[in-house]
């Protein structure tokens, strides 16, 4: 076995997870390998420090601070998509009643006309395919379930 190979078991020997017949191999290694040694000594000297770390609460304050930014980005988001959803309202609103009057104004030429009606023809496609596309690749996505 090559010295990477004995690295391979060194975590095991660490955290005591080899049978006797590999920790007996793995010592008798250690006497002949220098180098694995001192890789061994660094990795015990880091085991016992994060032997020693513990987690800390965060305080109550901290929460309520991050659970009040939280709420306060939820309130922002709504009002967003409210009035996003009243423009798009009034602006449908205003283009189909623009629309009614250059269609029953008789001094605009049928052309305008015909290219107008064309036009929101094609917008109304391109807004029903992109809206199919989005259900699909939504209906279809694999990490929709997931949460950071």
């Amino acid at each position: 076995m090559t010295c990477h190979d004995w690295k391979d078991m060194m975590m095991g020997y660490l955290d005591n997870e080899l049978d006797d017949e590999q920790k007996r191999r793995f010592e008798e290694h250690l006497k002949a390998c220098s180098e694995c040694t001192d890789e061994l000594r660094e990795f015990q000297k880091l085991k016992e420090i994060t032997d020693e770390v513990t987690l800390v609460e965060p305080e109550e304050k901290i929460w309520q601070e991050y659970w009040g930014g939280v709420y306060n980005r939820i309130e922002r988001g709504l009002g967003w998509i409210l009035l996003s959803v009243a423009g798009i309202i009034l602006i449908i609103y205003g283009g189909f009643r623009a629309i009614e009057g250059i269609i029953k104004n008789q001094d605009v030429a049928m052309i305008l006309k015909v290219g107008l009606l064309i036009l929101l023809t094609a917008l109304a496609i391109l807004f029903v395919s992109v809206l199919r596309e989005r259900i699909f690749f939504w209906t279809r996505d694999r990490y929709k379930n997931v949460r950071r």
